[in-house]
């Protein structure tokens, strides 16, 4: 496996004992988990993977989807199309400003 160019993080808010229990879980950031894997292929991204994580503590701004190396915390994540946008935005190399919450 070669290092990866990006690593997007999604938060699926597990807790300690495992369960999910946060804002993300509740507003279905595990059902883009697919949706973003299935785009990085038909984009051709070859450089970036994605992975799910424990609770990020940001709920109140959940979902949360984390892109490195740039160190971009996005808030909001709530639809296809603001995946779009992230996504299009990783190919360009800009940050989406309007979703950056840190």
């Amino acid at each position: 496996m070669e290092k990866p160019t990006h690593h997007i993080f999604v938060c699926a808010s597990f807790r300690a004992k495992g369960e999910p229990q946060g804002v993300c879980h509740q507003k279905g950031a595990m059902n883009f988990v697919s949706y973003i894997e299935n785009e990085i292929i038909d984009r051709g991204m070859d450089g970036v993977v994605v992975s799910t994580t424990g609770c990020l503590k940001a709920c109140d701004r959940g979902p949360i989807m984390v892109v490195y190396p740039e160190n971009h915390w996005y808030g909001g994540v709530e639809s296809e199309d603001i995946i779009d946008e992230i996504l299009d935005a990783i190919e360009d190399g800009e940050p989406v400003e309007k979703y950056l919450i840190c």
